[in-house]
């Protein structure tokens, strides 16, 4: 694993205008960078990466049951009590998911460590599928990678093989907060996979969701939404003045509402618990836990945060670290820290995206912190042998 520096593509800008990836500039920002990557070889893919993100999500998927069977663990991940027997239900049908994002700190060195699942509402899914994927086919065609190069990217064959497993006899609408430019490019690439997997598809903003005199959930044109993807977060819904009429909704939304507690960084004093000391977890504890004192080296997260916030490191007993938010009143967690891969352009994080339930694809993004937030940048990735 290496950064390097290569010649951008002259003409990326207009690119990614051409296929609405106007968020490649956020906050004043440059987001995505054309000039940089990052190069693995071939083992480090698949022993350091795409391995271990399959059996991590085996594992996660492992304590989903006795999570949601479990008051006292339920109670711990802060899931509100009138609401859990949505989850629960969700969990004891088989609602079907279909994505998420493991975020891993690797530094080439030693195996990958499991820092969180984004299991219920990850962007960065059109970065990595799509438009890193034209960077490497350009850089290739333009000379400056060689033709061999390949990526860890088969995420959108995947993303439309599994959309093809959902029923498609009603519309599959598509949801979220279309003000957030980030939001909506996300959004609307997913609905474009959707459509290429034979879906009939429609686009609204979460407010703009109704709900019929037979208590079911309806777009702008009162048609009842028999299935959704919601880039809106299930601790926000359960917690939503219409939350009681997601109990008849059934298994409407993607992702399923079992993703609560996968989605939750209770989640990882949990997983820590049941495989204490395997080599891709890091130890994490519930602050409670007298062996979280221990711990010299530790990050304090929120159970539900976003974007780093409200996120603290600890080294050696002071504080290095810390971003303001919003975050914590449900509680935290408490993991062993982690060092990131450094370069000159910062702190990486690799995420790995899991589709249905295959480790299909790779984002590295870069922070100038050691907590990854919103100013983070999207580097693009290659594999050279």
């Amino acid at each position: 694993m290496k950064r390097i520096t290569v010649p951008a593509r002259p003409d990326w800008q207009a690119k990614a205008r051409a296929v609405g990836f106007g968020f490649h500039e956020m906050y004043g920002e440059p987001y995505w960078l054309d000039d940089a990557a990052y190069v693995f070889s071939l083992q480090e893919i698949e022993k350091q990466i795409e391995a271990p993100s399959s059996e991590l999500h085996e594992m996660c998927m492992d304590l989903v049951g006795d999570i949601v069977g479990s008051e006292e663990q339920l109670d711990r991940l802060a899931i509100p009590e009138q609401l859990r027997d949505i989850v629960q239900r969700s969990w004891q049908r088989g609602d079907r998911h279909l994505y998420g994002r493991f975020d891993l700190a690797y530094d080439g060195k030693g195996p990958a460590k499991l820092l969180e699942y984004n299991a219920d509402t990850p962007t960065s899914v059109f970065e990595t599928g799509y438009f890193q994927y034209n960077w490497l086919t350009d850089q290739i065609d333009l000379g400056v990678l060689p033709n061999d190069a390949d990526q860890f990217n088969s995420l959108q064959e995947n993303l439309i093989e599994a959309f093809g497993e959902f029923p498609k006899s009603s519309i599959f609408h598509f949801a979220g907060m279309l003000d957030n430019e980030e939001d909506r490019g996300t959004i609307v690439y997913l609905m474009d996979c959707a459509v290429q997997a034979g879906h009939r598809v429609d686009l609204l903003d979460m407010a703009d969701i109704g709900i019929d005199a037979q208590g079911r959930f309806t777009d702008l044109q009162n048609r009842v939404i028999d299935r959704c993807f919601k880039l809106y977060p299930w601790e926000f819904m359960l917690r939503e003045p219409f939350a009681r009429q997601l109990i008849p909704s059934g298994d409407a939304f993607v992702e399923p509402a079992w993703k609560a507690v996968l989605s939750n960084k209770g989640l990882l004093p949990l997983l820590w618990k049941r495989h204490e000391g395997h080599p891709n977890l890091l130890a994490a504890y519930f602050p409670d836990d007298a062996k979280a004192g221990e711990l010299t080296n530790f990050v304090r997260k929120p159970l539900l945060s976003r974007e780093g916030e409200n996120v603290t490191i600890t080294r050696n007993g002071e504080v290095t670290a810390s971003m303001p938010g919003i975050y914590g009143e449900e509680g935290f967690v408490i993991q062993a820290y982690a060092p990131l891969f450094e370069s000159e352009g910062g702190y990486a994080v690799l995420g790995s995206w899991i589709v249905g339930d295959r480790a299909c694809g790779l984002a590295v993004r870069e922070d100038r912190s050691p907590i990854t937030a919103n100013l983070s940048r999207f580097i693009p990735h290659f594999i050279q042998d």
